[in-house]
C-alpha cells in the first residue's frame, strides 16, 4: 500500500471515529443534565432505587447478583475498556503513537497531564480522607474534548485533532494502569491463575484464526468472571482481551487482489447463466473461500472497533453518565467545592492538566524529540491542555473505585463536574483565540 492510499485511508478512518465521539458527546451530556436533574427532584428516591436494584442468576444454593450501577460499571464499561483497548493497540501499532517520533510528543503531554494533576490533588489532601483519589484528576474524556474542538470544524487543523486523540489515548493507557496497579484492594491468586489460564486459551484460539463465537464468547465471559473474583477491577479483562486482537490484516493487498482474480475467472468460466440456483460443491467452496479471504483483508481490531464504537459512543457511556453523574447537591455547594477533595479535582483538571501538558510538551520540542503538528501554534496546545481537563468518564469511574463512603464520592463527583465545565468553557475561549479565522 502506497504513502498515499495510507494517507487517504488514516484520514477517512480519522474522521469517522472523530464524527462518532463528537455525535456521543451531545447524548452523553443530555445523560448527564438528566441524571442531575433527577438525583436533585422529588422521584430522587426512585432514581436511588433503580441503580441499586439487583439483578442476577441463582442456582441450587448459588447466586451472583450485582446491582444495576455494578452491571454498569463492571459489565458494560468492560466493553467500553475494551474499545480503549482497540484503539490503544491500534495507535501503538499502526497510529500515531507506532513509532518514538510520533509518540514522542503526545506521550510526554500524557504524562505531564497526569503526574502534574495528580501531585498537585496529593498536596491538597496529603492525610486526609480524599487522599486515596490522587488518580481522578490524571484522566481526559476523549468524547467531550472532541466535541468542544469540533465546534471550530475546519478552522481546527487536522494535526490538532491527531494530538488531542493520541495524547486521549496515551492517557487512557494511564488511567488503566493506574486503575489496575493501585485501585485493586485484595487479590485472589486462584482466580488469577484461572484468568491467566483463560487468557493463554483466547490467545491461542486467535492466533489459530478460530472465528466462532460458540468458540471464543464462552472463554471471554469465563475469563471476565475469573478477573471479577481475582480482585481486580473486572473492567481491565477488556483491555487485556483487546490487547490479543490483531490490527494488522492477515492478507496483503496483492494477495487479495490475486485471489478475487483467481475467484472471478473460475466462477465466469464454469457459470451457467445469471443465476447458481442450485450450486454445487465447487461453487459453494469457491465463494466461502472469497467470504474468508475477503474477511482476511480487514484488520480484526479496525472491525470490532467498527462494531463497537458506536454501541460504546451511544448505548454504553450515556448509561454510565446516567448512572454516575446524578449527584445530590444539598446544603451549601461553595462550601462542597472548597473541601480539599472537590479542590483537590478542579485544581488537578482545570490547572494541572494543561500545565503538565503544555511544560512536558515544550520539553519534548526543545530538546527536539518531538515536533509540534504542521499549523499547530503553542496558544492551540494550551487550548488542547484545558480540554484534556474535561475529566468526566474516566474520573467519575476512578472516584467510585477510590472511595467506599458516599459523602466523599458526591464531594468527589461534583469536583469533577465542575472542573470539567470550567475546563470546556476555559479551552473553548483559547482556541477561539488562537486558531485561524475563517
Amino acid at each position: 500500500m502506497n504513502s498515499k492510499t495510507e494517507r487517504s485511508g488514516f484520514r477517512g478512518f480519522f474522521e469517522w471515529f472523530v464524527h462518532s465521539e463528537v455525535t456521543g458527546s451531545i447524548l452523553l451530556l443530555a445523560c448527564t443534565v438528566v441524571a442531575l436533574v433527577w438525583a436533585n427532584s422529588p422521584w430522587a428516591g426512585t432514581y436511588s432505587d433503580l441503580l441499586h436494584t439487583y439483578i442476577g442468576v441463582s442456582w441450587g444454593g448459588a447466586e451472583f447478583k450485582l446491582s444495576l450501577h455494578h452491571w454498569i460499571n463492571d459489565g458494560l464499561m468492560v466493553i467500553f475498556f475494551f474499545v480503549v483497548g482497540l484503539e490503544v493497540k491500534r495507535e501503538l501499532v499502526v497510529g500515531e503513537l507506532s513509532s518514538l517520533r510520533k509518540a514522542t510528543l503526545p506521550v510526554a503531554a500524557a504524562v505531564g497531564g497526569m503526574v502534574v494533576p495528580a501531585m498537585l490533588f496529593i498536596l491538597l489532601n496529603f492525610g486526609g480522607d480524599g487522599a486515596r483519589g490522587w488518580g481522578i484528576p490524571m484522566a481526559t474524556d476523549i468524547a467531550f474534548a472532541l466535541g468542544v474542538l469540533a465546534v471550530f470544524s475546519t478552522r481546527a487543523p487536522l494535526g490538532l485533532k491527531v494530538f488531542l486523540t493520541a495524547l486521549a489515548i496515551a492517557d487512557d493507557l494511564g488511567a488503566v494502569a493506574v486503575i489496575a496497579i493501585f485501585y485493586t484492594n485484595t487479590i485472589d491468586i486462584r482466580a488469577l491463575v484461572v484468568a491467566a489460564g483463560l487468557l493463554f486459551g483466547l490467545f491461542v484460539a486467535i492466533r489459530a484464526n478460530v472465528r466462532s463465537l460458540g468458540v471464543l464468547l464462552p472463554l471471554i465471559i469465563a475469563f471476565w468472571l475469573a478477573v471479577f473474583a481475582s480482585g481486580i477491577h473486572a473492567t481491565v479483562a477488556g483491555i487485556l482481551v483487546a490487547m490479543l486482537i490483531p490490527v494488522r490484516p492477515r492478507l496483503t493487498v496483492d494477495t487479495f487482489v490475486r485471489e478475487a482474480e483467481d475467484f472471478m475467472h473460475g466462477l465466469a468460466a464454469t457459470g451457467d447463466g445469471d443465476e447458481l440456483v442450485v450450486p454445487d460443491t465447487y461453487h459453494l467452496n469457491a465463494v466461502e473461500r472469497h467470504r474468508e479471504v475477503a474477511a482476511d483483508i480487514l484488520p480484526p481490531g479496525l472491525v470490532l472497533e467498527h462494531m463497537f464504537h458506536p454501541v460504546q459512543v451511544w448505548f454504553i457511556l450515556p448509561l454510565f453518565a446516567l448512572a454516575n453523574a446524578g449527584v445530590t447537591i444539598g446544603g451549601d455547594l461553595m462550601t462542597v467545592l472548597a473541601n480539599p477533595l472537590a479542590l483537590g479535582a478542579i485544581v488537578g483538571l482545570v490547572v494541572g492538566k494543561p500545565l503538565g501538558i503544555c511544560l512536558m510538551s515544550w520539553l519534548a520540542v526543545k530538546t527536539g524529540r518531538g515536533v509540534l503538528p504542521e499549523g499547530v501554534t503553542w496558544g492551540q496546545i494550551a487550548g488542547i491542555g484545558c480540554l484534556a481537563g474535561i475529566g468526566f468518564t474516566m474520573s467519575l469511574f476512578i472516584s467510585d473505585l477510590a472511595f467506599d463512603n458516599e459523602t466523599l464520592i458526591a464531594t468527589a463527583k461534583l469536583g469533577i463536574l465542575a472542573a470539567s465545565l470550567v475546563s470546556g468553557v476555559l479551552g473553548f475561549i483559547l482556541l477561539t483565540r488562537s486558531l485561524p479565522k475563517e
